[in-house]
């Protein structure tokens, strides 16, 4: 649990040519319950013994960036966790972009009149689930990463580790090429992903070529049996129809001739057959004609169905003496039939299906026939992407080229300020494989003592020498961004003596035109703050108690005590810190 004492009320803001973090409030993060700073300008440093909660709001600080929350850090029995950033804006571009994205009309005008702007968010429980809010509106953790960029560089305790890599030592680099820089790495990174998609896509084109004769043989074959069989869509059901016909040819022809037989029998002069019939039962009528008309009509309807009587067993006849004279016979029925069938069970079930892979592998085939001239064009379109990237590649290595000499000098200069007057400090640029980033590798070398060739700053430097290596290179990289506020989470680590003091001159010298926030364990350097905050730990306390409070002078003094290793009724060291503190 955290308190923040109120025994001594924070100062009045001071006005302030640059952004400045005002205010900072953390609930229920970690050890702290409840945390309430007011910042100043200049520097402002906070102390505290190891373990006393110091780090915890350099993570509150990364939260508020939008820096990444992980489950834990929500203190024990809270439901969530809280930070809250206030800053003030002098008036110009910055406050006016962030007024038109995230400030409108209502209670918020007031807030961007006086140059405030508030960021803040809220953590749940499980440390997975955040809120965002920028001048109490809701908004994303891009947003609070978006304007915290802008607002504030934030050196954690491990940042001079990172001076080791490459990576970081490029970003470095690339950071003091000028705003033209961002513009030449977007467009290397967009011609490296044309060149990275082209290649892809000539490898699939290649993968087609191999492939190609192997599957071509086989459409044409497949294409050559179903084109040799000349399908039609409806011929299938009337092959199927004209083979029960062929099969029952008998049938047919002895039934077509007994139906005549039955109408008009031939060959017998005895037989009687239904046309025979109806002709008698018509003579008989006619022989009463004109009697009754009724009858007469009758006998009408009656002469008809003899003619078609006639008619019908002619045709039966004809029906029944060429059912001989098939164009196909059923043995040649069978065997196409059996063409077809093969067909729809290959290729899909139905005369349909067939004719639609027909299509299918047709245009497969123009596909394969159109690989070597679509191959030839991605090459043509390749070469012409990787030129583009070599361009870009260029251009980054030429901007690189010419700012790492006045890198190397810029930070020397800050070196001499920091106990390594006679470092050199060099800065290599290699060639490699083109990638996103350019073409190019850097490596910081650096020789700590004269006579001793340059080294890569990951095998030379010394953990106090990557210290202010790192923080030589944050005050040349921050020059031209005079406005934001520097947090540095103990940037002294492996130092001390003059060489920690030294590193306490250049902070303050940092926060002349700027706002400094330094945690730090070095009484060298928190004796130099314009405000001193202390963290104090009371474990006897239940649960811990945390305390955060801004120190007067008598204070400042009692706690340069505690960090020189001395007990508070030390004289020595009360004298040594005095001196510390008039010496600032």
């Amino acid at each position: 649990m955290v308190t923040t004492l109120c025994a001594h009320d924070p100062s009045p803001r001071a006005a302030t040519p640059a952004e400045v973090l005002t205010e900072l409030r953390v609930e229920n993060l970690l050890l702290i319950e409840r945390a309430e700073l007011r910042l100043g300008p200049r520097l402002n440093v906070l102390t505290g013994e190891t373990g006393a909660g110091k780090t915890v709001l350099a993570h509150a600080l990364d939260l508020l960036l939008g820096g990444r929350a992980r489950s834990g850090i929500v203190r024990p029995g809270a439901d969530e966790a809280y930070v809250e950033g206030v800053f003030e804006l002098p008036p110009g571009q910055m406050r006016a972009e962030l007024a038109e994205r995230f400030l409108g009309g209502g209670a918020e005008e007031g807030a961007e009149q006086d140059g405030e702007i508030i960021l803040a968010r809220r953590i749940a429980a499980d440390g997975q689930r955040t809120r965002a809010y920028v001048n109490g509106r809701a908004a994303t953790v891009a947003d609070l990463r978006d304007i915290g960029a802008r607002l504030v560089s934030f050196y954690g305790q491990h940042e001079h580790r990172k001076l080791t890599l490459a990576a970081a030592q490029l970003e470095i680099l690339d950071g003091l090429c000028g705003p033209e820089q961002v513009l030449r790495l977007r467009a290397c990174a967009e011609a490296f992903l044309e060149v990275r998609r082209l290649e892809e896509e000539l490898e699939r084109l290649a993968e087609f070529a191999s492939a190609r004769e192997r599957e071509l043989d086989l459409l044409e074959f497949e294409l050559g049996e179903i084109d040799s069989v000349a399908l039609q869509e409806r011929e299938h059901e009337e092959l199927l129809a004209a083979r029960e016909r062929l099969r029952r040819l008998d049938a047919l022809r002895s039934t077509a001739g007994a139906g005549a037989e039955a109408l008009a029998p031939e060959g017998s002069v005895e037989a009687v057959g239904a046309t025979q019939l109806m002709a008698a039962a018509a003579a008989r009528i006619d022989a009463l004609a004109g009697v009754d008309g009724r009858l007469d009509a009758l006998a009408e309807r009656l002469r008809a169905l003899v003619v078609e009587s006639e008619d019908l067993a002619a045709e039966l006849r004809r029906y029944g003496e060429g059912l001989g004279e098939e164009e196909i016979s059923l043995e040649e029925l069978e065997g196409r039939l059996t063409a077809i069938e093969h067909l729809v069970r290959k290729h899909g079930g139905s005369v349909r299906a067939v004719l639609d892979y027909a299509a299918t592998a047709r245009a497969r085939r123009e596909e394969l026939a159109g690989v070597e001239v679509a191959l030839a064009h991605g090459q043509e379109r390749l070469r012409n992407a990787q030129g583009t990237l070599r361009e870009h590649v260029l251009a980054l290595r030429q901007a690189r080229a010419a700012t790492a000499p006045e890198l190397a000098r810029a930070v020397g200069a800050q070196l001499a300020s920091l106990q390594m007057g006679e470092a050199t400090f060099e800065v290599l640029l290699t060639e490699r494989e083109p990638g996103p980033a350019g073409g190019d590798g850097v490596e910081f070398l650096i020789a700590p003592n004269p006579g001793v060739p340059a080294g890569p700053l990951r095998e030379i430097a010394s953990g106090g020498e990557l210290s202010r290596v790192m923080l030589a290179l944050m005050s040349v990289a921050n020059a031209s961004a005079a406005d934001a506020t520097l947090v540095f989470d103990e940037v002294d680590a492996g130092i001390g003596g003059h060489t920690a003091r030294a590193v306490g001159e250049r902070l303050r010298e940092l926060g002349e035109g700027r706002q400094v926030l330094c945690i730090t364990h070095l009484p060298q350097i928190a004796s130099l703050g314009d405000r001193h905050f202390a963290i104090v730990k009371d474990t006897t306390a239940e649960p811990t108690l945390t305390t955060v409070v801004q120190l007067d002078e008598p204070e400042v003094v009692t706690e340069l005590v505690r960090m020189l290793g001395a007990e508070d009724g030390d004289s020595t060291a009360r004298r040594h810190a005095r001196d510390l503190r008039k010496a600032a």
